[in-house]
């Protein structure tokens, strides 16, 4: 934590100040009690942080009280969470210990603050970032406000990130992306969700970012008009039926529509959704259906409406709790508008998510809507052997975007993530079903466990008491309920069988005369492995060949002979360097030290060229990886082994040659198309061709083209040139997710 001179008089009034506009908005909804306690908190929060400056320079006070501003007007928190939040950072950077605030604020401020403390210490484990996540996460089931406060927290320091280098700023976007915006859609809230989206953009596309942004600008007044003359129609028909409304008009945000042209491969100008019409009620809980209903007959009259663009969240809401009713519509001039219907508490509900479904606990609709995926975490939690990257890889499989609904022979309704398998849904029905399952039907027909389910399907499971879950149940599941039981499960067999490994291991310590519980640990990392189990389970699958005479005994421990080479994959060793300084004819710099010193290599999964942003990453086998920030693989990598990430840079060199492969789509006139895009890269921009290969159907064609290329510049600008070729619709650069070393680091099958 930066340290720096003591707030000074002014300063102190003016935190005293942005304190005081926090409470007086919170005052009518205040006891006596938490006024007092919540002015304490402020009190001890200031004094404790009286010397600590943010990157920015400004007093580090300004950021808790920010935090507490966000909990209470933008997820809609009450005081005890405004304490916490105020205290949140106060036992970690601070000499407050967290005795002090359970004595000073009582047990339920206390639990939530130490939910809300980095562990310590942290130093032989696989990734202290997983260890933290898992903490924080753990609390959900006992209190949500901890992982609420967690994201008020990101959500300011992504607010005021720009006082942060950028190589920071990229590992933070990464992190976020990772694990925070999933966890804010999965607890419904969407406003906070897509700034957090709109910001990490900025971060790793700045150049994408500001050309949306100064479009949607220019645009702006055209917008406005066009949603005006929508709503026009609309409003009289409405009043005239007595309801009571507010229509907002808005663009979608930056990343959104970022996405689209991504995932379309399309133009900003041709993407005909670009803003939303969403219409708010006021209505009685009991009659919010029909008035919502009664407001898409009144727009579906007006406007021709796309049927297959009908999403009903308000019959079946999301499992987050998301209601709303989404319809497409032509609208004037022949654009498409997406029009949104809903009521004041479907709205809230959307704004604030997870607060706002407390507030109305009791309504049918609400009732359960958290509750299924909160034991789905709590089973996770129970497996208290999954190590911190397991439990977080299950974990975001509970964070899932898009659903699909599968119905029990009984006709109940389960929800589950789309892309589940048949398997999933045995184990989501009872984990005593999922393990014992030997025959699956979906729609009365006999299915392999791993289909993948889709909505309306019919699910039968047949069981048998003897079957058991194998290693191999694991390729057949999405899901971290499902993995989690089918993990567990093996690992129960694997114990019996370890056993046996065990004994193997006591007897060769016994006969060296030296204690097992000294040297144990030694032999499991130095063979590579997470744990004790794994390593007495391939002792007694003699996947290891222990031959303790290979080691030294120094006082009684066993140590690796300096003479011999180690046996078997050590976990981590020291990238080798030169002892003599080293020309950087890499032209990249890695920790401010010429690239060449390392044994690296480009990542083929995102194939970097010069001027992209780019960190490099130490793989299990001692081998650097550079990849780009934007990589596919980059947020798992940087949140889960943000250890093994070395800040990486690019010098000047107008003479370097990478390699960027491309996706061109377009329309197939039949003849020319090879030739035309190669007299285009080769002929007019002058660049060698490394391999093309071209398919075309039914007037379609989609070509792949690798090239070289000397930087990022040159990469957009060819980019820009092919677009505007006759017949070419779309041109962007090759991503994929690989499953390579790093997906798979230091995990032993």
């Amino acid at each position: 934590m930066p340290q720096g001179k003591e707030i000074s008089q002014v300063e102190r009034s003016a935190v005293k100040e942005k304190f005081e506009e926090i409470i007086s908005e919170m005052k009518p909804n205040m006891s006596l009690e938490d006024d007092i306690h919540v002015h304490a908190a402020f009190d001890l929060a200031l004094d404790a942080h009286k010397v600590q400056r943010r990157k920015s320079g400004e007093p580090y006070i300004y950021h808790p009280i920010a935090v507490a501003k966000i909990c209470y007007e933008e997820i809609g928190l009450g005081p005890t969470a405004i304490i916490c939040a105020l205290l949140h950072d106060v036992v970690e950077d601070t000499d407050v210990t967290l005795t002090e605030i359970f004595e000073r604020f009582g047990p339920k401020v206390g639990k939530i603050v130490d939910g809300l403390t980095k562990l310590d210490g942290l130093y032989n484990v696989e990734s202290a970032q997983a260890e933290n996540f898992k903490k924080v996460l753990s609390t959900l089931v006992d209190d949500v406000r901890v992982v609420l406060i967690k994201l008020a927290d990101r959500l300011h320091n992504m607010r005021t990130i720009d006082s942060m280098p950028i190589h920071k700023q990229l590992k933070i976007a990464a992190e976020t992306d990772y694990i925070y915006i999933p966890l804010a859609h999965r607890l419904g809230l969407y406003k906070i969700k897509t700034e957090l989206q709109d910001i990490c953009l900025k971060i790793t596309e700045p150049d994408v970012y500001k050309e949306i942004e100064a479009k949607l600008q220019n645009s702006e007044m055209e917008r406005a008009d066009y949603i005006e003359s929508f709503i026009d129609p609309i409003k009289g028909q409405l009043e005239e039926d007595d309801i009571h409304y507010r229509i907002l008009g808005r663009s979608k945000a930056i990343s959104s529509i970022y996405n689209k042209l991504k995932n379309k491969n399309v133009n900003f100008e041709e993407i005909y959704d670009i803003f939303a019409v969403r219409i708010i009620a006021k209505a009685p809980i009991n009659k919010e259906k029909s008035i919502c209903w009664a407001i898409y007959s009144i727009i579906t009259d007006v406007y021709k409406p796309i049927p297959e663009r009908l999403k009903d969240w308000i019959t079946t809401p999301k499992s987050n709790g998301y209601e709303s009713l989404h319809t497409t519509v032509i609208g004037p001039g022949g654009k498409f508008v997406e029009v949104q219907i809903r009521s004041e508490r479907m709205d809230e509900i959307a704004e604030r998510g997870f607060a706002a479904h407390w507030k109305y606990k009791g309504v049918k609709q609400q009732d359960n809507v958290f509750d299924a995926w909160l034991d789905n975490i709590r089973g996770l939690l129970e497996e208290s052997d999954t190590n911190a990257l397991e439990f977080l890889s299950d974990f975001k499989t509970n964070l899932f975007h898009e659903e699909v609904y599968v119905f029990t022979p009984k006709g109940e309704m389960r929800v589950l993530p789309k892309g589940a398998t048949a398997l999933d849904y045995a184990f989501e029905i009872h984990t005593d079903v999922g393990s014992r399952a030997q025959a699956i039907k979906i729609n009365n027909k006999l299915v392999p466990m791993g289909t993948q389910l889709e909505s309306g399907d019919r699910v039968e499971v047949v069981t048998n008491k003897n079957q058991r879950p194998t290693q191999e149940w694991l390729k057949l599941v999405v899901t971290g309920k499902a993995k989690a039981k089918i993990r567990a499960s093996v690992k129960e067999e694997m114990k019996v069988f370890a056993e046996y490994g065990k004994e193997t291991i006591e007897r060769k310590f016994k006969n060296l005369r030296i204690s097992f519980e000294d040297n144990i640990d030694f032999l499991v990392r130095h063979y590579g492995y997470h744990s004790r189990l794994e390593f007495y389970f391939a002792m007694y699958k003699e996947e290891v060949h222990l031959d303790l005479k290979k080691f030294e005994i120094e006082n009684g421990l066993l140590a690796v002979k300096k003479v011999a080479e180690p046996e078997g994959p050590v976990k981590e060793k020291e990238v080798k360097r030169p002892s003599k300084k080293t020309e950087n004819k890499s032209k990249i710099l890695v920790n401010g030290e010429p690239a060449d010193t390392y044994e690296f290599k480009f990542a083929t999964c995102c194939s970097p060229v010069q001027g992209d942003p780019i960190f490099g990453y130490l793989t299990s086998n001692n081998e650097l990886k550079i990849h780009r920030f934007n990589c596919p693989n980059a947020s798992r990598l940087l949140s889960n082994y943000g250890y093994r990430v070395l800040k990486t840079e690019w010098e000047d060199d107008p003479h370097g040659s990478f390699i960027a492969e491309l996706l061109i789509t377009g329309v197939d006139s039949g003849v020319g198309v090879i030739q035309m895009l190669t007299h285009e890269i080769s002929t007019n921009l002058g660049l060698n061709i490394r391999s093309l290969s071209i398919e075309g159907n039914e007037g379609y064609f989609e070509g792949k083209v690798a090239i070289f290329v000397n930087n990022k510049d040159q990469l957009n600008l060819i980019l820009k040139t092919i677009k505007k070729l006759e017949g070419v619709m779309s041109v962007t650069r090759i991503e994929k997710t690989l499953k390579s070393d790093e997906s798979n680091d230091n995990r032993k099958a």
